[in-house]
Protein backbone atom coordinates (compact mmCIF):
# COMPACT_ATOMS: atom_id res chain seq x y z
CA UNK A 1 0.00 0.00 0.00
CA UNK A 2 2.95 2.57 0.89
CA UNK A 3 4.55 2.24 -2.44
CA UNK A 4 0.79 2.63 -4.10
CA UNK A 5 0.50 5.66 -1.94
CA UNK A 6 3.85 7.07 -2.61
CA UNK A 7 3.52 7.22 -6.57
CA UNK A 8 0.15 8.67 -6.38
CA UNK A 9 1.11 11.49 -3.76
CA UNK A 10 4.34 12.13 -6.38
CA UNK A 11 2.64 12.41 -9.40
CA UNK A 12 2.16 15.68 -10.97
CA UNK A 13 -1.29 16.94 -11.32
CA UNK A 14 -2.32 16.89 -14.88
CA UNK A 15 -3.43 20.90 -14.92
CA UNK A 16 -3.04 23.73 -12.51
CA UNK A 17 -5.03 26.58 -13.39
CA UNK A 18 -4.41 29.83 -11.43
CA UNK A 19 -5.71 33.38 -11.07
CA UNK A 20 -5.19 36.26 -9.46
CA UNK A 21 -7.87 38.88 -8.63
CA UNK A 22 -7.63 42.14 -10.31
CA UNK A 23 -9.80 44.06 -6.94
CA UNK A 24 -8.56 42.26 -4.10
CA UNK A 25 -5.51 39.74 -3.10
CA UNK A 26 -7.57 36.74 -3.76
CA UNK A 27 -5.59 34.35 -5.77
CA UNK A 28 -7.82 31.21 -6.54
CA UNK A 29 -6.53 27.34 -8.25
CA UNK A 30 -8.24 24.70 -9.87
CA UNK A 31 -6.14 21.87 -9.89
CA UNK A 32 -7.04 18.60 -11.76
CA UNK A 33 -4.84 15.21 -10.69
CA UNK A 34 -6.13 14.06 -13.91
CA UNK A 35 -8.83 13.52 -16.55
CA UNK A 36 -9.12 10.12 -15.99
CA UNK A 37 -12.32 8.94 -17.60
CA UNK A 38 -12.64 12.51 -19.68
CA UNK A 39 -13.26 14.65 -17.41
CA UNK A 40 -12.54 15.33 -13.37
CA UNK A 41 -14.89 16.52 -10.17
CA UNK A 42 -14.37 18.59 -6.74
CA UNK A 43 -15.68 21.40 -4.97
CA UNK A 44 -15.07 25.05 -4.50
CA UNK A 45 -13.57 26.18 -1.53
CA UNK A 46 -12.43 29.66 0.09
CA UNK A 47 -10.52 30.60 3.02
CA UNK A 48 -7.89 32.84 4.12
CA UNK A 49 -4.65 31.32 4.11
CA UNK A 50 -5.45 28.47 1.99
CA UNK A 51 -2.35 27.74 -0.44
CA UNK A 52 -1.76 25.96 -3.95
CA UNK A 53 -0.84 22.72 -2.02
CA UNK A 54 -3.73 22.11 0.04
CA UNK A 55 -5.89 22.65 -3.11
CA UNK A 56 -3.58 19.82 -4.73
CA UNK A 57 -4.04 17.44 -2.02
CA UNK A 58 -7.83 18.00 -1.90
CA UNK A 59 -7.49 16.88 -5.64
CA UNK A 60 -5.86 13.64 -5.46
CA UNK A 61 -8.48 13.10 -1.93
CA UNK A 62 -11.35 13.38 -4.72
CA UNK A 63 -10.12 10.91 -6.81
CA UNK A 64 -9.61 8.38 -4.48
CA UNK A 65 -13.33 9.23 -3.33
CA UNK A 66 -14.15 8.52 -6.82
CA UNK A 67 -13.16 4.96 -6.76
CA UNK A 68 -16.31 4.62 -3.99
CA UNK A 69 -19.09 6.88 -5.02
CA UNK A 70 -18.25 6.61 -8.93
CA UNK A 71 -18.19 8.13 -11.83
CA UNK A 72 -14.78 6.48 -12.67
CA UNK A 73 -13.46 9.93 -13.36
CA UNK A 74 -10.05 12.25 -11.86
CA UNK A 75 -10.22 14.44 -9.13
CA UNK A 76 -10.11 17.94 -8.82
CA UNK A 77 -10.62 21.12 -6.34
CA UNK A 78 -10.97 24.69 -6.38
CA UNK A 79 -9.25 26.82 -4.08
CA UNK A 80 -9.34 30.39 -3.22
CA UNK A 81 -7.43 32.34 -0.53
CA UNK A 82 -9.62 34.84 0.58
CA UNK A 83 -11.50 35.56 4.00
CA UNK A 84 -15.07 34.71 3.38
CA UNK A 85 -15.94 36.77 6.03
CA UNK A 86 -15.12 40.20 3.37
CA UNK A 87 -18.05 41.94 2.26
CA UNK A 88 -16.69 41.33 -0.94
CA UNK A 89 -16.76 37.49 -1.05
CA UNK A 90 -19.90 37.27 -3.91
CA UNK A 91 -17.99 40.34 -6.13
CA UNK A 92 -14.65 37.65 -5.57
CA UNK A 93 -17.23 34.70 -6.93
CA UNK A 94 -18.36 35.98 -9.47
CA UNK A 95 -15.01 36.99 -11.21
CA UNK A 96 -13.91 33.20 -10.09
CA UNK A 97 -16.64 31.46 -12.14
CA UNK A 98 -16.56 33.65 -15.32
CA UNK A 99 -12.55 32.50 -16.07
CA UNK A 100 -13.31 28.99 -14.96
CA UNK A 101 -16.55 28.78 -16.93
CA UNK A 102 -14.46 27.08 -19.81
CA UNK A 103 -13.71 24.24 -17.73
CA UNK A 104 -16.73 23.93 -16.06
CA UNK A 105 -18.37 23.85 -19.57
CA UNK A 106 -16.39 20.88 -21.19
CA UNK A 107 -14.77 18.40 -18.52
CA UNK A 108 -14.93 20.04 -14.97
CA UNK A 109 -17.36 19.51 -12.25
CA UNK A 110 -17.49 21.34 -9.32
CA UNK A 111 -19.88 22.15 -6.40
CA UNK A 112 -19.96 23.66 -2.76
CA UNK A 113 -17.37 23.38 -0.12
CA UNK A 114 -16.03 24.85 3.17
CA UNK A 115 -17.48 28.00 2.93
CA UNK A 116 -18.78 28.04 -0.53
CA UNK A 117 -22.80 27.57 -0.59
CA UNK A 118 -23.67 24.91 -3.20
CA UNK A 119 -27.22 26.15 -3.15
CA UNK A 120 -27.03 29.82 -2.83
CA UNK A 121 -23.32 30.59 -4.30
CA UNK A 122 -22.19 27.97 -6.47
CA UNK A 123 -25.45 27.17 -8.65
CA UNK A 124 -26.63 30.67 -9.30
CA UNK A 125 -23.35 32.56 -10.28
CA UNK A 126 -22.58 29.33 -12.66
CA UNK A 127 -25.98 30.06 -14.21
CA UNK A 128 -24.99 33.56 -14.83
CA UNK A 129 -22.20 32.44 -17.52
CA UNK A 130 -24.24 30.19 -19.21
CA UNK A 131 -24.07 26.62 -17.54
CA UNK A 132 -26.79 24.46 -17.00
CA UNK A 133 -25.42 23.25 -14.06
CA UNK A 134 -22.36 23.49 -12.49
CA UNK A 135 -21.30 19.26 -13.12
CA UNK A 136 -21.63 19.86 -17.01
CA UNK A 137 -18.41 19.86 -17.58
CA UNK A 138 -18.52 16.18 -16.36
CA UNK A 139 -21.64 15.34 -18.42
CA UNK A 140 -19.53 16.50 -21.62
CA UNK A 141 -16.54 15.01 -21.01
CA UNK A 142 -17.10 11.82 -18.81
CA UNK A 143 -20.40 10.71 -20.50
CA UNK A 144 -20.58 12.37 -23.37
CA UNK A 145 -23.89 12.35 -23.70
CA UNK A 146 -25.98 13.86 -26.76
CA UNK A 147 -27.80 17.00 -26.23
CA UNK A 148 -31.31 15.54 -25.59
CA UNK A 149 -29.64 12.88 -22.74
CA UNK A 150 -27.55 15.68 -21.23
CA UNK A 151 -30.50 18.05 -20.72
CA UNK A 152 -32.45 15.42 -19.22
CA UNK A 153 -29.96 15.00 -16.61
CA UNK A 154 -28.64 17.93 -16.30
CA UNK A 155 -32.82 18.31 -15.21
CA UNK A 156 -32.09 15.94 -12.41
CA UNK A 157 -28.92 17.13 -10.83
CA UNK A 158 -30.69 20.52 -10.72
CA UNK A 159 -33.76 18.75 -9.08
CA UNK A 160 -32.45 15.99 -6.96
CA UNK A 161 -29.10 18.38 -5.72
CA UNK A 162 -31.34 21.54 -4.17
CA UNK A 163 -34.42 18.81 -3.22
CA UNK A 164 -35.92 19.91 -0.46
CA UNK A 165 -36.31 17.67 1.94
CA UNK A 166 -40.40 15.96 2.78
CA UNK A 167 -39.38 12.38 4.22
CA UNK A 168 -39.52 12.95 8.43
CA UNK A 169 -36.61 9.94 8.02
CA UNK A 170 -34.09 11.90 6.92
CA UNK A 171 -35.11 15.93 8.11
CA UNK A 172 -35.02 17.33 11.23
CA UNK A 173 -37.73 19.94 10.72
CA UNK A 174 -40.58 20.22 7.53
CA UNK A 175 -40.31 23.73 8.55
CA UNK A 176 -37.42 24.65 7.53
CA UNK A 177 -36.83 23.44 4.28
CA UNK A 178 -33.52 21.18 4.60
CA UNK A 179 -32.16 20.36 1.38
CA UNK A 180 -30.20 16.95 0.27
CA UNK A 181 -27.23 18.95 -0.58
CA UNK A 182 -27.67 20.28 3.46
CA UNK A 183 -27.60 16.76 4.93
CA UNK A 184 -26.18 14.35 2.98
CA UNK A 185 -22.85 14.24 3.58
CA UNK A 186 -23.83 14.05 7.46
CA UNK A 187 -25.92 11.28 6.56
CA UNK A 188 -23.25 9.04 5.11
CA UNK A 189 -20.96 9.51 7.54
CA UNK A 190 -23.61 8.34 10.20
CA UNK A 191 -24.59 5.05 8.26
CA UNK A 192 -20.56 4.66 7.95
CA UNK A 193 -20.78 4.42 11.77
CA UNK A 194 -23.80 1.76 11.90
CA UNK A 195 -22.47 -0.18 8.67
CA UNK A 196 -19.25 -0.77 10.45
CA UNK A 197 -21.04 -1.44 13.70
CA UNK A 198 -23.12 -4.16 11.67
CA UNK A 199 -20.70 -5.88 9.60
CA UNK A 200 -17.95 -6.66 13.12
CA UNK A 201 -21.27 -8.36 14.60
CA UNK A 202 -22.62 -5.48 16.64
CA UNK A 203 -24.35 -2.39 16.80
CA UNK A 204 -24.06 1.17 17.59
CA UNK A 205 -27.14 2.09 19.64
CA UNK A 206 -26.25 2.95 22.79
CA UNK A 207 -22.39 3.99 21.95
CA UNK A 208 -21.17 7.53 22.89
CA UNK A 209 -19.57 9.35 20.09
CA UNK A 210 -18.02 12.59 20.17
CA UNK A 211 -18.52 15.04 17.36
CA UNK A 212 -15.51 17.75 16.31
CA UNK A 213 -17.10 20.89 14.59
CA UNK A 214 -20.84 22.01 14.20
CA UNK A 215 -20.97 22.95 10.28
CA UNK A 216 -23.20 21.17 8.07
CA UNK A 217 -21.10 17.86 8.04
CA UNK A 218 -20.60 17.57 11.64
CA UNK A 219 -24.12 18.64 12.74
CA UNK A 220 -26.09 16.44 10.24
CA UNK A 221 -23.75 13.48 11.40
CA UNK A 222 -24.62 13.99 14.77
CA UNK A 223 -28.16 13.97 13.91
CA UNK A 224 -28.44 11.05 12.55
CA UNK A 225 -25.91 9.06 15.06
CA UNK A 226 -28.58 10.52 17.37
CA UNK A 227 -31.30 9.12 15.59
CA UNK A 228 -29.39 5.89 15.39
CA UNK A 229 -29.19 5.26 18.89
CA UNK A 230 -26.24 6.37 19.64
CA UNK A 231 -26.01 8.99 22.39
CA UNK A 232 -23.68 12.42 21.73
CA UNK A 233 -21.82 13.18 24.59
CA UNK A 234 -19.56 15.89 23.62
CA UNK A 235 -19.59 18.63 20.91
CA UNK A 236 -16.39 21.34 20.29
CA UNK A 237 -16.74 23.71 18.05
CA UNK A 238 -14.80 26.87 17.08
CA UNK A 239 -16.89 29.38 19.02
CA UNK A 240 -17.08 26.63 22.52
CA UNK A 241 -18.84 23.39 22.96
CA UNK A 242 -20.75 21.20 25.19
CA UNK A 243 -20.66 18.54 27.30
CA UNK A 244 -23.35 15.84 28.70
CA UNK A 245 -21.81 12.21 30.28
CA UNK A 246 -25.54 10.85 29.83
CA UNK A 247 -25.68 12.31 26.65
CA UNK A 248 -27.89 14.59 24.48
CA UNK A 249 -31.40 13.59 23.76
CA UNK A 250 -32.24 13.60 20.23
CA UNK A 251 -34.25 16.74 20.68
CA UNK A 252 -31.87 18.64 21.72
CA UNK A 253 -29.29 17.46 19.49
CA UNK A 254 -32.08 18.37 16.66
CA UNK A 255 -32.44 21.72 18.53
CA UNK A 256 -28.86 22.63 18.16
CA UNK A 257 -28.99 21.00 14.79
CA UNK A 258 -31.81 23.87 13.84
CA UNK A 259 -30.36 26.40 15.88
CA UNK A 260 -27.44 26.71 14.55
CA UNK A 261 -25.97 30.26 13.15
CA UNK A 262 -23.77 29.96 10.44
CA UNK A 263 -22.19 26.37 10.71
CA UNK A 264 -21.39 27.37 14.63
CA UNK A 265 -23.23 26.17 17.48
CA UNK A 266 -25.75 27.80 19.52
CA UNK A 267 -26.61 27.18 22.83
CA UNK A 268 -26.76 29.01 26.51
CA UNK A 269 -24.98 26.76 28.06
CA UNK A 270 -21.78 26.76 26.13
CA UNK A 271 -18.49 26.64 27.38
CA UNK A 272 -15.66 28.07 25.91
CA UNK A 273 -13.43 26.70 23.32
CA UNK A 274 -10.53 26.57 25.54
CA UNK A 275 -12.54 24.54 28.55
CA UNK A 276 -14.47 22.41 25.81
CA UNK A 277 -11.32 21.67 23.98
CA UNK A 278 -9.22 20.31 26.80
CA UNK A 279 -11.84 18.55 28.36
CA UNK A 280 -13.39 16.54 25.37
CA UNK A 281 -10.40 14.42 24.76
CA UNK A 282 -10.96 12.82 28.17
CA UNK A 283 -14.36 12.32 27.61
CA UNK A 284 -15.98 8.36 27.82
CA UNK A 285 -16.78 7.60 24.17
CA UNK A 286 -16.88 4.68 21.65
CA UNK A 287 -17.14 6.69 18.48
CA UNK A 288 -14.72 10.11 17.39
CA UNK A 289 -16.05 12.20 14.57
CA UNK A 290 -13.75 14.74 13.26
CA UNK A 291 -15.72 17.21 11.35
CA UNK A 292 -14.35 20.68 11.37
CA UNK A 293 -11.61 21.63 9.56
CA UNK A 294 -8.40 19.70 8.13
CA UNK A 295 -5.70 18.55 9.98
CA UNK A 296 -6.74 19.07 13.64
CA UNK A 297 -6.30 15.92 15.33
CA UNK A 298 -3.05 14.73 16.58
CA UNK A 299 -1.29 11.33 18.31
CA UNK A 300 -2.05 13.16 21.50
CA UNK A 301 -5.74 13.62 20.72
CA UNK A 302 -5.85 9.93 19.84
CA UNK A 303 -3.80 8.55 22.94
CA UNK A 304 -6.14 10.10 24.95
CA UNK A 305 -9.76 9.05 23.22
CA UNK A 306 -8.33 5.49 22.76
CA UNK A 307 -8.00 5.87 26.94
CA UNK A 308 -11.47 6.87 27.43
CA UNK A 309 -12.34 3.73 25.50
CA UNK A 310 -12.38 5.23 21.51
CA UNK A 311 -13.28 2.36 19.10
CA UNK A 312 -13.92 4.08 15.71
CA UNK A 313 -13.33 7.28 13.77
CA UNK A 314 -14.82 8.30 10.78
CA UNK A 315 -13.69 10.84 9.06
CA UNK A 316 -16.19 14.01 8.38
CA UNK A 317 -13.62 16.08 7.32
CA UNK A 318 -10.96 15.90 4.47
CA UNK A 319 -7.52 14.89 6.28
CA UNK A 320 -8.55 15.19 9.65
CA UNK A 321 -5.57 14.11 10.92
CA UNK A 322 -2.21 16.32 11.80
CA UNK A 323 0.07 15.20 9.09
CA UNK A 324 1.80 17.09 6.25
CA UNK A 325 1.53 13.70 3.99
CA UNK A 326 -1.76 14.02 1.93
CA UNK A 327 -3.39 10.90 2.67
CA UNK A 328 -1.60 8.57 5.53
CA UNK A 329 0.90 9.86 7.58
CA UNK A 330 2.37 8.88 11.09
CA UNK A 331 -0.65 10.24 13.11
CA UNK A 332 -3.17 8.28 10.10
CA UNK A 333 -0.86 5.45 10.78
CA UNK A 334 -1.10 5.39 14.43
CA UNK A 335 -4.15 5.48 14.97
CA UNK A 336 -5.47 2.98 12.17
CA UNK A 337 -3.03 0.78 13.96
CA UNK A 338 -5.07 1.03 16.93
CA UNK A 339 -8.84 1.44 16.43
CA UNK A 340 -11.15 0.97 13.09
CA UNK A 341 -10.69 4.94 11.02
CA UNK A 342 -13.13 4.81 8.47
CA UNK A 343 -11.13 7.33 5.77
CA UNK A 344 -12.34 10.30 4.55
CA UNK A 345 -13.25 8.99 0.81
CA UNK A 346 -15.55 6.92 1.90
CA UNK A 347 -17.51 8.21 5.07
CA UNK A 348 -17.80 11.97 4.03
CA UNK A 349 -18.59 10.59 0.00
CA UNK A 350 -22.21 11.48 0.15
CA UNK A 351 -22.13 14.33 -1.91
CA UNK A 352 -19.93 12.68 -4.24
CA UNK A 353 -22.45 10.01 -4.58
CA UNK A 354 -25.65 11.97 -5.05
CA UNK A 355 -23.90 13.92 -8.06
CA UNK A 356 -22.96 10.15 -9.75
CA UNK A 357 -26.63 8.83 -9.17
CA UNK A 358 -28.09 12.07 -10.61
CA UNK A 359 -26.01 11.67 -13.40
CA UNK A 360 -27.29 8.27 -14.24
CA UNK A 361 -30.32 8.15 -17.00
CA UNK A 362 -33.92 7.87 -15.23
CA UNK A 363 -33.17 7.42 -11.81
CA UNK A 364 -35.94 7.96 -9.41
CA UNK A 365 -35.38 11.16 -7.19
CA UNK A 366 -36.82 10.96 -4.04
CA UNK A 367 -35.50 11.59 -0.53
CA UNK A 368 -35.18 7.70 0.39
CA UNK A 369 -33.71 6.68 -3.12
CA UNK A 370 -31.06 9.52 -2.64
CA UNK A 371 -30.06 8.49 0.73
CA UNK A 372 -30.82 4.71 0.29
CA UNK A 373 -28.31 4.89 -3.23
CA UNK A 374 -25.32 7.18 -0.75
CA UNK A 375 -25.75 4.30 2.49
CA UNK A 376 -25.63 1.09 -0.30
CA UNK A 377 -22.65 2.82 -1.57
CA UNK A 378 -21.06 3.59 1.81
CA UNK A 379 -21.77 0.05 2.50
CA UNK A 380 -20.56 -1.82 -0.09
CA UNK A 381 -17.24 0.10 0.46
CA UNK A 382 -16.72 -1.20 3.78
CA UNK A 383 -17.87 -4.68 3.05
CA UNK A 384 -14.86 -4.58 0.33
CA UNK A 385 -12.67 -3.37 3.19
CA UNK A 386 -13.54 -6.18 5.33
CA UNK A 387 -13.93 -9.32 2.75
CA UNK A 388 -9.87 -8.37 2.44
CA UNK A 389 -9.40 -8.78 6.29
CA UNK A 390 -12.07 -9.13 9.00
CA UNK A 391 -9.39 -7.60 11.32
CA UNK A 392 -10.48 -4.08 13.23
CA UNK A 393 -7.92 -2.28 12.45
CA UNK A 394 -5.78 -0.96 9.48
CA UNK A 395 -9.25 -0.76 7.80
CA UNK A 396 -7.86 2.76 6.19
CA UNK A 397 -4.75 1.02 4.67
CA UNK A 398 -7.03 -1.91 3.40
CA UNK A 399 -9.34 0.77 1.92
CA UNK A 400 -6.51 2.40 0.53
CA UNK A 401 -4.91 0.04 -1.40
CA UNK A 402 -8.32 -1.05 -3.03
CA UNK A 403 -8.55 2.50 -4.32
CA UNK A 404 -5.08 2.85 -5.61
CA UNK A 405 -4.95 -0.33 -7.26
CA UNK A 406 -7.82 1.05 -9.40
CA UNK A 407 -5.62 4.41 -9.85
CA UNK A 408 -2.06 3.17 -10.66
Amino acid sequence: MRDLLIRFENRQPEIVFEWKDTETDAIGWVVINSLRGGAAGGGTRMRKGLDRHEVESLAKTMEVKFTVSGPPIGGAKSGINFDPADPRKMEVLERWFKVVTPLLKNYYGTGGDLNIDEINEVIPLTENYGLWHPQEGVLNGHFNVRENARIHQIGQLRYGVSKVLEDLKYTPDLRKKYRVADMITGFGVAESIKHYYHLIGSDCKGKRAIVQGWGNVAASTGYYLSKLGVKIVGIVDRVGGLMKAAGFDLHEITKLLTDKERNTLKSGHLLSFEKANEEIWHTDAEIFIPAAASRLVSKEHVVQLMNHGLEVIASGANVPFADREIFYGPVMEFADAQVAVIPDFIANCGMARVFAYLMQPNVEISDDAIFSDTSHVIRKALEAVFLSSPAKTNLSSRAYEIALNQLI
